[in-house]
């Protein structure tokens, strides 16, 4: 019978998950453009590369940092960018995605289309060490948009709770925000109440 020591086998699965991280690294920007660095993603956001990748496609130059300019469907990042504004990060998103007096008549495809485009905006600051500031930034319309997103479902009567609920996006929009003026603050907290 082997035996072998703590120190033997902690090297060796260290060196297997070494081995075994770079292809799946590889793997990871080959499937998706717009992950340009090689830092591990959080496991929420990695595992929605592959249904990104699918619909997310990437045009010539960057946007932010190294991350690339993504499209989806009609949406692309650079005609959506928070950077272009000299508003508040919370009064551009108020401004660029509003919905309809009746959120119920959304196209929620217009909505998904520049969300896919700022999460995978997000997960290529992400893959990229020393974009602290600037994830912070792209977080706040990122999260403005998934509240639109759950106000359109809930006004359509989709039955949405927790994480996905209009409450909780409203919640990360108001954690994530900075230097929003009590009127924008307003304005959100009202467009909350109409579903």
């Amino acid at each position: 019978m082997l035996f072998y020591s703590a120190s033997f086998i902690v090297s060796a699965l260290a060196l297997v998950g070494t081995t075994m991280a770079a292809p799946t690294l590889k793997r990871r920007q080959a499937q998706a453009c717009f992950l340009p660095g090689r830092v591990a993603l959080p496991a929420e956001v990695e595992r929605g590369i592959p249904a990104l990748a699918q619909v997310v496609t990437c045009g010539n130059g960057n946007v932010l940092s190294s991350v690339p300019d993504v499209s989806s469907g009609s949406a692309t990042f650079s005609a959506l960018n928070f950077q272009d504004s000299n508003k508040s990060l919370l009064g551009f998103a108020l401004e660029t995605f509003p919905l309809p007096a009746n959120p119920s008549e959304v196209d929620v495809t217009r909505i998904q289309d520049a969300l896919n485009v700022y999460i995978a905006t997000e997960a290529g600051l992400r893959s990229l060490s020393s974009t602290r500031s600037l994830l912070d930034q792209v977080k706040v319309p990122k999260f403005f948009l998934q509240f639109q997103m759950a106000r359109a479902l809930a006004s359509q009567g989709v039955a949405l709770g927790g994480l996905t609920s209009v409450e909780h996006q409203l919640g990360k929009v108001v954690k994530n925000q900075r230097g929003s003026s009590a009127a924008e603050l307003a304005q959100l907290n009202a467009l909350a109440t109409q579903i």
